[in-house]
């Protein structure tokens, strides 16, 4: 076994070592040169520095102080003022009076007079009592079924009326006293103191007061 190589191979590897060598060369001169630059660059750079300000916080408000009131001062007193003095002069010393004393003889008492009464009145006369014609007038229905319209009525154009006729019952059974409380008419009055005229009555004693209504219609 022989350990010599041959001689192409060995050019081959020294070549390929000298590639090798020249290479590592250039990349170490490329890295230097760059890699320095960039170092410098680095450290030429500026450095910025900031100054941060310390933030005060802000004052306090002012404090307010509040002022106590005035004193009331009471207004001094007025001064005194002494009233002026008045001199009063004493009344002179009353004379003394004489009277004279005259006695006074006492009054005679009036005379007495007699006290007359009056006379008492004389009582008042009764209410005359009412009664109805019906009842105390015997010929009451006949005269009043005989009763015409009052022709002064007619004449006025008047087509019906009515009256209330008041009389007095004597005690003989007379009837006087005749006169119209109300009407409607004059001529209804005139007409009805007519038919009472014609009343022929029953006395009660005393006197009676007697009214009468009507009613007049045309036929």
């Amino acid at each position: 076994m022989s350990f010599v190589q041959p001689r192409g191979d060995g050019g081959r590897r020294q070549l390929a070592i000298g590639v090798a060598v020249v290479f590592h060369l250039v990349l170490a001169w490329a890295l230097m040169n760059g890699l320095g630059r960039a170092v410098l660059q680095v450290v030429n750079a500026p450095i910025e520095t900031h100054l941060v300000e310390e933030v005060k916080p802000p004052p306090p408000p002012p404090k307010v102080i509040e002022m106590p009131p005035p004193p009331k001062i009471a207004p001094p007193p007025p001064a005194f003022v002494p009233p002026p003095e008045v001199q009063v002069q004493a009344p002179p010393p009353a004379q003394p009076t004489i009277t004279a004393t005259v006695p006074i003889a006492p009054a005679e008492p009036p005379p007495a007079v007699a006290r007359v009464e009056a006379p008492p009145a004389p009582p008042k006369p009764a209410a005359p009592e009412r009664v109805s014609a019906a009842v105390v007038c015997s010929n009451y229905g006949k005269v009043m079924g005989d009763a015409a319209f009052p022709r002064d009525a007619q004449r006025a154009g008047l087509d019906e009326g009515s009256a209330l006729i008041q009389f007095t019952l004597g005690p003989a059974g007379e009837v006087r006293d005749i006169k119209a409380i109300q009407a409607s008419h004059p001529s209804f009055a005139k007409g009805a103191m007519r038919i009472v005229a014609e009343y022929r009555c029953t006395g009660q004693g005393h006197d009676v007061t007697v009214q009468v209504p009507f009613a007049f219609k045309s036929n």
